[in-house]
């Protein structure tokens, strides 16, 4: 965390200065916005932590609560969630205050006593060690609270206006501001009143009864529910052994449970089978009592046993599986109209709780706009490169409901259903990579380039999200890992990985340097609106040396921009390889070095050769409004 390079800070260094529209922000809704987002849950929230780093750009959202959600039935934080999380500020917090899943048991009826179960299996949760990150649990509410913490200090200041409800919309594109947005102010009170909104972009992130996905003429299409689970979080006694352990548990007692430890050492969630809904459209199934679930659970348990002492909130969902044909207002592809309106998270698709999936992908989504809408209202980057979200993200959506759909049916399956004994825990290790955020590749488009200079650096996948390694940074010798140095505040990143040549000596990152710094083809060069360069890029470079072989004075200046009113020296941005882990190594990164462009969305765009100034230069022209 970098601070005073704009004059001392006393009080906390996260909160920063307020700038823009964050100055005298106004209490109430103003008439037009620039961006009007609807709801406060993960997608809502992370896209106005996002904006809040724009401080030039009218950002609001509306929740229908009076205040912010207290019982957040979410819980499952992905490992590629938490990485997120880091850029944002709060990883450390939230994972101090969560349940932190390191394996899985597999639990089946005992071949001896069928109606007994016994433990068969542990797997564990990152067997491939895929991320330095955890998979946690922690209640949503406390993500949102996170998430509305950076939202306020970000120099916009964005916070929610609660008690506003969204009542429809119309568009007239010929307008500055196109979206006539009609609202409920002090929603569900005695002094509710109608009022009208004008904005240049909506997005909808108010679930899966989305009113914003009704008004552009979406619809969710897929699977009908057949199948029902209850699900209860709970405070109980009990001689289950492994309680406080993720547990997939089969039994001839007509179901399974998924039993997931929730956070603070007691409470844990049982999604206990309830079976078939019934065809005929009976409310049976979605009637079941919480007594009913209970006796249940203590079934499948058997030998052991279960006293529910406390219900903390409970409730029947039947696993469905559906997906928008698209996720923005543009009815026609093949046409020229660019989007106006938007849906994210579970507006645009939904799908079982079982894998964990549904707040961490809406979160991506949240991500994957916020920054895009900012680019373009910043006047940075063309409105077509908000075309890209719905392209990206609805691939992922579809992608993530085909995996639930295979996992919530084994879920589902009786144990003499299974060919092979081992099957449920033999996929779950198979995909573990998919659940925790790790398979999303974005496909070539005008932010992401082919993978034709792959082999330069194997361990950065273009499309692929930065995966970090450890480095020393030359300035005070600190190891730390690279990929967390990077901060959610809306520039792209290039990781310089150079040649083997000394800092200062004339080779290819040298002559890069140069470029980067002089050359009227340089992105650093382009117009841009309003600041420096350094508010839209981040350079690092990475030597091949160890921290103590390279002279600060002899890198090159690109390298150390200046930064804030009085022009101090950034040196925070040199690293060497670290004492113990060579990233040329450990990232495949050729030896010849390398250049890594990273989306602000941590996602990369490019891998390329140092010498390929040109094709570094036509990324960023296509970006260029």
């Amino acid at each position: 965390m970098q601070f005073h390079h704009y004059g001392y800070v006393s009080g906390d260094p996260r909160r920063q200065p307020a700038a823009g529209t964050g100055v005298d922000r106004p209490e109430q809704l103003p008439d037009e916005v620039d961006v009007l987002i609807v709801g406060t849950g993960p997608a809502g929230m992370i896209m106005a932590a996002q904006l809040a780093q724009f401080p030039g750009i009218r950002t609001r959202i509306i929740e229908r609560r009076p205040g912010r959600l207290e019982i957040g039935h979410a819980d499952g934080i992905q490992a590629r969630s938490v990485e997120t999380f880091q850029a944002f500020g709060f990883a450390d917090r939230i994972t101090a205050e969560a349940y932190r899943i390191t394996e899985m048991a597999f639990w089946k009826p005992d071949p001896n006593r069928p109606e007994h179960i016994i433990r068969t299996a542990r797997t564990p949760d990152d067997p491939e060690d895929i991320s330095e990150f955890p998979h946690l649990i922690v209640n949503q509410a406390r993500v949102l609270d996170y998430l509305a913490e950076a939202a306020l200090n970000g120099p916009a200041r964005i916070r929610p206006d609660f008690g506003v409800a969204f009542n429809g919309l119309t568009i007239n594109d010929d307008d500055d501001y196109p979206v006539n947005v009609s609202l409920r102010m002090n929603a569900d009170t005695d002094e509710e009143r109608e009022r009208t909104v004008r904005a240049r972009y909506v997005v909808g992130c108010d679930g899966a009864r989305s009113g914003v996905r009704s008004a552009i003429g979406c619809k969710l299409a897929g699977d009908q529910a057949n199948h029902a689970w209850g699900v209860m979080d709970v405070l109980a006694k009990t001689d289950f052994p492994d309680i406080r352990t993720k547990c997939a548990i089969q039994s001839n007692a007509g179901g399974s449970i998924l039993l997931i430890p929730r956070e603070g050492g007691h409470l844990f969630r049982m999604y206990v089978d309830l079976g078939e809904v019934p065809a005929d459209g009976s409310n049976d199934v979605r009637n079941t009592p919480i007594e009913q679930i209970i006796e249940k659970a203590n079934d499948i348990l058997t030998p052991y046993t279960l006293d529910v002492r406390n219900v903390a909130w409970h409730s029947v969902y039947e696993v469905g599986h559906r997906l928008t044909d698209r996720f923005d207002d543009v009815k026609d592809p093949s046409s020229e109209r660019l989007p106006r309106v938007f849906i994210t998270g579970d507006a645009c698709h939904t799908h079982s709780a079982k894998a964990g999936q549904g707040m961490n992908v809406s979160m991506q989504d949240g991500f994957n706009l916020g920054w895009k809408l900012g680019y373009v209202l910043s006047g940075r980057s063309p409105a077509t490169l908000l075309s890209t979200y719905s392209a990206e993200r609805q691939v992922v959506a579809k992608n993530l409901i085909d995996f639930d759909k295979k996992w919530s049916t084994m879920m589902a399956k009786r144990p003499e259903e299974f060919e092979d004994p081992g099957e449920l825990e033999a996929f779950y290790a198979r995909t573990i990579e998919f659940p925790a955020g790790f398979m999303t590749e974005y496909a070539p488009s005008m932010i992401i380039n082919d993978a034709k200079h792959q082999t330069l650096a194997t361990g950065f996948p273009v499309g692929k999200r930065f995966k970090s390694a450890m480095v020393s940074r030359v300035c005070d010798g600190n190891p730390l890992q690279l990929g967390h140095q990077a901060r959610a505040d809306g520039r792209w990143r290039l990781y310089v990985f150079a040649d083997a040549a000394l800092a200062g000596e004339d080779s290819a990152t040298q002559r890069l340097a140069e470029w980067l710094e002089r050359s009227s083809d340089s992105p650093l060069n382009v117009a841009l609106p309003g600041g420096a360069w350094v508010d839209w890029f981040d350079i690092k470079v990475i030597y091949q040396q160890h921290h103590e072989d390279v002279s600060i004075n002899q890198v090159p200046s690109v390298f150390k921009p200046e930064v804030g009113p009085f022009e101090l020296v950034n040196l925070e941005s040199v690293f060497g390889i670290a004492p113990d882990e060579d990233i040329f190594d450990a990232r495949g990164i050729n030896r010849d070095g390398a250049i890594v462009v990273v989306r602000p969305d941590q996602y990369v765009a490019d891998v390329l050769a140092l010498s390929d100034t040109h094709r570094l230069g036509e990324l960023f022209k296509r970006l260029q409004a």
